[in-house]
This record gives structure tokens, sequence and C-alpha cells, in this order.
């Protein structure tokens, strides 16, 4: 049997409606299709954590709702289709070639403006026929999608905390999605489809210093919150290691992350005359990360079919 996928659909189009049920029907998918913003919105609120990707028509009516959907902290695979033209036959299955699918991956500023985020696929008209491998295709993207990549252009004003909040949004869903995939799907191969692009060695030299800078800022907040009581701790740990997993980050590297902050701490305590042996304790900080870390790597590797 085939897994499930719940897909929420939002297009203007009755011509391109019609298509996505036809291309989609059978036993694989449950559909969620409206042409209404406000349901659209209401279903994605109400059905986040059982959605595994969001086609939409790129039309006036979608910028507002892509806006939502941030302010709802939501970020899903998404497969975009193109405004409808004014031939009512613009959208129909056809087993015609059709053109290479379009995908958005791209960190660097400039490059590729996009409406979501940085692993949106796109097909045109003539490329309904390829929903099925564009849905897999954008849900691979997603799980591979660096942290550090650009809001999108509708967010370029925002602010470094609202910045923030989407990419540990990014993490926690990439993280949902992957679990559910892999344990209620049985999608074995997808949550192992880190995309090397994003491989940390791969970086362009800005790209590496940006993101072990984010690393450091990271795990000082994680080591200054371990020993509270606030059960926030656990959600900085796991999108650290979700970031350091999907950027290929070694353990050595986290191992050295480590040390340069408690060298950085032991230089403060002897400045105001105090003991470094509080640091020992940190120790179990830098263990929990690696044992958290390992186990991802662990569980990348496909285990036999």
């Amino acid at each position: 049997m085939h897994p499930q996928l719940s897909i929420g659909i939002f297009v203007r189009s009755p011509a391109l409606a019609q298509s996505l049920s036809q291309v989609l029907s059978g036993d694989r998918y449950v559909l969620s299709i409206t042409n209404s913003a406000s349901e659209f919105l209401e279903f994605v609120e109400q059905k986040q954590q059982h959605i595994d990707c969001l086609v939409l028509q790129d039309d006036d009516s979608l910028p507002p709702v892509i806006n939502q959907l941030y302010e709802q902290g939501t970020l899903l695979p998404l497969v975009i289709f193109p405004k409808e033209s004014k031939n009512n036959d613009s959208f129909v299955v056809t087993n015609a070639q059709s053109n290479p699918i379009q995908t958005t991956v791209r960190c660097t500023p400039g490059e590729v403006h996009y409406l979501f985020h940085a692993a949106e696929v796109r097909l045109d008209s003539s490329q309904v026929s390829d929903l099925e491998h564009a849905l897999e295709q954008a849900i691979t993207q997603f799980l591979s999608l660096s942290p550090n990549c650009n809001l999108p252009t509708l967010l370029a004003n925002a602010d470094k905390k609202t910045e923030e909040i989407h990419r540990g949004s990014l993490m926690k869903q990439q993280y949902r999605l992957s679990e559910k995939l892999k344990e209620r799907l049985g999608y074995l191969g997808v949550y192992y489809k880190r995309n090397p692009q994003f491989f940390f060695r791969y970086l362009p030299q800005n790209e590496k210093s940006k993101l072990i800078e984010q690393l450091k800022s990271d795990y000082r907040d994680i080591v200054l919150m371990y020993f509270s009581q606030d059960t926030a701790i656990n959600q900085l740990i796991d999108n650290l290691v979700n970031e350091a997993f999907f950027a290929d980050i070694s353990v050595s590297k986290i191992v050295e992350i480590h040390m340069d902050l408690m060298d950085d701490f032991a230089q403060q305590l002897k400045l105001e005359g105090r003991s470094e042996d509080i640091l020992t304790d940190y120790r179990l900080t830098l263990i929990d990360v690696i044992a958290h870390l390992g186990e991802m790597y662990r569980r990348s590797i496909p285990r036999e079919l």
C-alpha cells in the first residue's frame, strides 16, 4: 500500500482544481481543496500538524495568505502553480512531455525571489501531470532547507527577533514532518535526503562564518539555561541539533564550540575573582547535545529493507 499524504490546496481556478483532483485521485492522497482564502487559512491552522504539503496558485490573493501563514508560524512544503490564463483549457492533464520542474532552493540574497520559502517547487500550466513527483520533491527539499536561508521578499523588513522565530518554526516543523513521514507513513528515504548544497563544507566562507556564529549563539543560550527549570531548553537543544544535522556539522565542531565558550566563561570568572570549577558541570550540556546529534546521525543511516 502507498502511504497517504495530506495535501492542502488553495487555488482560484476551477479548471486547475478539477485537474488536481484528477491527478491526485486514489487512496494515496487526502485532499482539502478550497478557493476561499479564509477557509484555507482556517484549515491550515486547525490541521497544521497533519498537513504534508500545500499546493497554491500564484495570484493577487496569495501574498496576504502567505503573510497570514507566517503570522501563524506555519512553514510547510509547497508547490506553486501560475495564475490562470485567459485560456480556459490552460490546466489540462496531459501525457505530453513537460518542461523540467522548477525549484527555488537558494540562500544567496538576490538570486531568486520566492513567496513562501526557498524550497518551494513551481510547476507551469502544462505540468499538472507532474504533480505527484513535485509533491515528493517539495517535501524532500523542505526537509533539507537550511535555517540560514533568507526570508522571502514579503518579509524583507522583518526584525531579527521575527527572523529567529521563523527559523525556529522551520526547524521544528522539519523535525515534526520528518518524524511523521518516517514513522506513520513509512517514508524511510525522505528523512535522510539532506541537500549537500547546504553542507557546511560546501558553503561559501561568509556563509560558514554566519552559520558558526549562529551555532555559537544557540549553544550559549543552551548553556545559560541548562540548569534552570525552563522547559524551553529541550526545544533549544532540538533546534541546535537539527541545524547541525542538516548542515552536516561534525561532533568535533560542536566540541570546539563548547570549548571556546568555556574559555570565554573562564576568562570572565577569572576577572571576577571566582572559581572556574563551576564550568565542570557544563560537561553535561556537551554530553546531552552530542548524544542528541549522534542519535540524529545514527538514524540517518537507512535501515536495510
